[in-house]
């Protein structure tokens, strides 16, 4: 029996190199320090620009900064078995929600969401693309991802409480 607790998450934006790497990284980092390491931790894009590069040097360094080795990642565009595979889909901002609506089949919509829907303080209903901009973007972004994320892992714990995982189903 599958639990309605989200055991596998995907992060989604535009090209895979900026926000959604981050994403991965700092969830990544913060779900570890909560004792989910078990969970399936992924990032993709809507697009196809970058498939296959790491993410922009920049994402890496301001990562770096706060802890985070985002180095290993190499960008992926989001596949149509994502959708069945993954229990939590997470885009950055609305255009790329909107994208993956168009792509997700009706069964699996209730799946996708906002990143920014688990945000506490941030007051943002999109994690802003950092790409064009300047250095303070960087660190913008991984704020609201901390924030996002933090306040995700507080849905989880909570939904375990209530929802205990079964054993069987970590490994599944």
């Amino acid at each position: 029996m599958k639990t309605s607790t989200p055991n596998a998450i995907l992060f989604v934006c535009m090209g895979n190199i900026c926000r959604s790497p981050s994403a991965e990284g700092v969830f990544r980092a913060r779900a570890q320090a909560a004792g989910l390491g078990h969970l399936r931790i992924d990032s993709a894009g809507t697009h196809a620009y970058h498939i296959g590069e790491p993410p922009d040097p920049r994402s890496q360094e301001f990562a770096a900064r706060r802890g985070i080795d985002i180095s290993r990642q190499r960008a992926r565009k989001v596949r149509a078995k994502d959708f069945e595979e993954f229990d939590l889909l997470l885009a950055m901002d609305t255009d790329n929600l909107a994208l993956l609506k168009a792509a997700c089949p009706p069964a699996q919509q209730h799946k996708l969401k906002l990143m920014m829907d688990y945000s506490r303080n941030s007051g943002s209903d999109i994690v802003p693309d950092p790409y064009y901009g300047g250095p303070s973007g960087f660190d913008l972004v991984l704020d609201y991802l901390e924030d996002a994320s933090d306040g995700l892992i507080a849905m989880l714990q909570d939904s375990r409480k209530h929802n205990p995982v079964d054993p069987a189903e970590r490994n599944a």
